[in-house]
């Protein structure tokens, strides 16, 4: 059997090994256009930033390693230009000798990955002008802020590359700005978690201009000038396009294969292709959304490592199927972390799920040892099945642990109530006793059995202020006058039985504190005294980051920047 794969890195390489290991008679070929067989995409940022510093350490395998330990056939600047489907053969052109030849197959592996979105905008080939999406993009940018030196970068767009990238470029000390169309940054978050996200980066000096379109680039006297839509041009000495990605699917495309969304190419559960000689994985393929069921394009490398292997399975006849992609997902942000599974609250509601959520604010680890930072995690759940649906978390320490069980309850479809039963370790450096996802299942938990009423954001504009409701803070004194909710009246918690006939019967009473657990107590009490209750989902800490938020938005000038 001789099998042929367009490709390297995650889908290419993985197969091309794991075919190796399952059939040691099979002739393996791997052409891979760039000079790289197989890299860390998601180390580039860090390698332009000079956390990584050996631009070796990027390369995971190199053709000689890859022939001498597994005997397969890869070349390097090698560009498959098409494929035969009837003869079963592809057209290789090699880049670096200008020779084209053809390469017969028995099984065919398309891992042609993504590729950066480039509007056709004017100046967007000027030399100031990268993308990030291989090691010679990342060597080009490190190359040019170590020779040139710029002061500043523009980044256009507010994914995941693109915030690692600022984040690196202004630890290396260049005056950074953000350009994003929409109003919040990472558009997989919900509006609990992206004001943290944006107020980290502030924090950091990352200047953010948010609602802006870009318009084109000029030239202009050693730097780029950044033409908006909306507002006069920023400038920069360095630009970098992080737009987003899309499918490279030409190859597919021109030999025929079955095209979805976006024209990624379309796989059943096994990889095939609309040919059963020819399979194809990774960030260039439609998938099935593991939570949904909907189709859905993800481009991250965990679920392309495993296209590769369960391709390879498949080609050895060993069956082996790919029950979905769940978008698990997390990006260091300076000294802060912020991560993401499953559905967000909008994803969800799309998706045509009745939609319920809980937000809560606990600590990373037991508040009596030193240290412990708040997080602010968000669970997304069916109201009624309790399905797990998602979750997302900002925080410190520990974010990555919690990401990483939610992800796995959501992969063994757990009810969001069931969280409350996870057996999870416990030391006081590393957690509490009750871990913040067992504490997230406790609300789950208390929603599902009446025993908690919630209330969010969303309706807080929408509560009468004719004296038909009570609003209730029940935080300290202090906290109150520090700031507070208007038309909120302030009865400490701790006083609520002795003044709660201060507190109309016959009115719902809507309750608020710091973090929604005291909150959640006065709802308690205000229960058993025969009130009808409703608690503040995540707290004032929530309300006061997402209320500055939108101050900002308006405060901010379509002119420039916001500082």
């Amino acid at each position: 059997m001789k099998v042929v794969i367009i490709g390297g890195v995650a889908v290419g390489a993985t197969a091309a090994t794991r075919i190796r290991r399952l059939d040691e008679s099979a002739q393996i070929v791997l052409f891979e256009r760039t000079g790289y067989v197989s890299y860390a995409n998601c180390g580039l940022p860090y390698y332009v930033g000079g956390v990584i510093d050996d631009p070796d350490a990027l390369t995971l395998q190199t053709p000689e390693a890859l022939f001498k330990r597994f005997r397969i056939d890869a070349r390097t600047r090698c560009e498959v230009v098409a494929i035969n489907r009837a003869e079963k053969t592809v057209d290789v052109l090699n880049l670096t000798t200008g020779e084209r030849f053809v390469e017969s197959y028995d099984k065919l592996v398309l891992a042609p990955g993504a590729k950066p979105v480039l509007p056709p905008l004017a100046g967007v080939d000027l030399d100031e002008v990268f993308t990030l999406r291989t090691v010679e993009d990342a060597l080009k940018i490190r190359e040019f802020v170590e020779s040139r030196k710029p002061a500043s970068a523009i980044l256009a767009g507010g994914g995941f590359i693109s915030l690692e990238l600022a984040e690196n470029l202004r630890e290396r000390g260049l005056d950074v700005t953000i350009v994003q169309r929409g109003d919040q940054l990472m558009t997989p978050f919900d509006a609990e978690i992206v004001p943290f996200i944006h107020a980290t980066l502030r924090q950091h000096g990352v200047k953010l201009a948010l609602g802006r379109s870009v318009a084109g680039f000029r030239a202009a006297e050693g730097a780029v000038d950044v033409l908006l839509e909306e507002g006069a041009p920023l400038r920069g000495e360095l630009v970098a396009l992080a737009i987003g990605v899309t499918p490279d699917s030409t190859l597919a495309k021109n030999a025929g294969l079955a095209l979805g969304a976006k024209d990624a190419i379309l796989v059943d559960d096994r990889m095939t292709t609309s040919d059963p000689d020819i399979y194809a994985g990774g960030d260039a393929v439609q998938v099935k959304h593991y939570v949904s069921g909907k189709e859905a394009l993800v481009a991250l490398a965990g679920p392309a490592n495993k296209h590769g292997r369960i391709i390879a399975d498949n080609i050895c006849g060993k069956p082996s199927r790919y029950l979905g992609s769940q978008g698990s997902a997390i990006l260091k942000l300076f000294d802060a972390a912020v991560a993401c599974t499953g559905l967000s609250e909008r994803a969800a509601k799309l998706a045509g799920y009745d939609v319920e959520t809980v937000v809560i604010s606990p600590s990373s680890h037991a508040g009596y040892y030193p240290g412990g930072k708040t997080m602010t995690i968000k669970i997304v759940f069916d109201r009624k099945s309790f399905a797990l649906l998602g979750a997302q978390i900002f925080g410190y320490d520990g974010v990555d642990k919690r990401l990483d069980v939610l992800a796995t309850a959501i992969r063994a479809r757990m009810r969001a109530d069931d969280l409350k039963d996870l057996d999870l370790a416990y030391a006081p450096p590393y957690s509490s006793a009750k871990d913040p996802v067992n504490m997230a299942g406790f609300v789950a938990d208390n929603v599902a059995r009446g025993v908690v009423k919630q209330w969010g954001m969303s309706e807080l504009a929408l509560l009468p202020r004719d004296g038909s409701v009570t609003l209730l803070d029940t935080r300290t004194p202090r906290e109150y006058a520090l700031g507070h909710v208007d038309g909120f009246v302030n009865i400490p918690v701790d006083e609520l039985r002795e003044r709660v006939r201060e507190i109309e019967k016959g009115k719902p009473v809507y309750v608020m504190c710091q973090s929604g657990l005291r909150s959640y107590v006065a709802c308690r009490i205000l229960h058993g005294c025969g009130y009808d209750a409703y608690n503040f989902k995540g707290g004032y800490r929530l309300y006061a980051a997402i209320a500055k938020e939108r101050a900002l938005a308006k405060e901010t000038s379509p002119c420039g920047a916001d500082a």
